[in-house]
């Protein structure tokens, strides 16, 4: 029971590290949005082209529904185990590829730490200290790889359409098909390892 209790009360602050995050990081984004003449639907827009961004929506997601509605699919052992290898994935692909690429300040220093930082490390020690209970399928880090690939196919489309890409190393624009196919298939096996890493550490648990 006291497990238990702590496993929610984990749960409730990771949703909440998240949701703040998104909160702060859309009215960052609507401000400056607006500073150049663009609407809410804009801000939107750009804000649902970034890994960020919807890694930590499913990460706030996976964790609201394990503190206030353990039963339901959304707090399953495979989901939450798919939300938490994907954001520990844009925790390492922000601090190794794309720190440098900017520097924020002030308030978006906040929320890029937050966003990349503080999110991925709270979500990682949440699994850790609270493993799913039951043992996950040795295919559990392939299905978890499909959530990556299935965003890649959408910021390509997405990057077609628009003229832009979210991440320089997917602009192929810039790089040509066949430097962006070897980066992505670089990104999707570090994402496997990832899951089989956090797979085994459950199980060690």
């Amino acid at each position: 029971m006291v497990e238990r209790r702590g496993a929610r009360a984990a749960a409730v602050l990771l949703a909440l590290l998240a949701w703040a995050a998104l909160l702060l990081q859309l009215h960052l984004t609507l401000d400056a949005t607006r500073a150049l003449g663009g609407g809410t639907g804009e801000a939107l827009l750009l804000l649902g082209g970034y890994f960020t961004i919807l890694t930590n929506l499913f990460v706030a997601v996976c964790a609201g529904a394990q503190a206030w509605a353990p039963g339901s699919r959304l707090a399953g052992a495979s989901l939450r185990g798919c939300a938490t290898t994907a954001i520990v994935l844009v925790g390492l692909g922000y601090h190794l590829l794309l720190r440098d690429v900017w520097d924020p300040q002030g308030a978006q220093r906040v929320a890029d730490n937050l966003l990349h930082y503080a999110v991925p490390a709270v979500a990682l020690a949440h699994w850790l200290w609270y493993p799913p209970r039951g043992p996950l399928p040795a295919w559990s880090p392939l299905a978890w790889a499909l959530y990556p690939a299935a965003y890649v196919a959408y910021a390509l489309v997405r990057g077609e359409w628009l003229g832009q890409y979210p991440y320089p190393f997917i602009d192929v624009a810039a790089l040509g098909y066949p430097r962006v196919s070897a980066n992505v298939a670089c990104l999707l096996l570090v994402h496997l390892a990832t899951g089989v890493l956090l797979r085994w550490l459950a199980s060690r648990r």
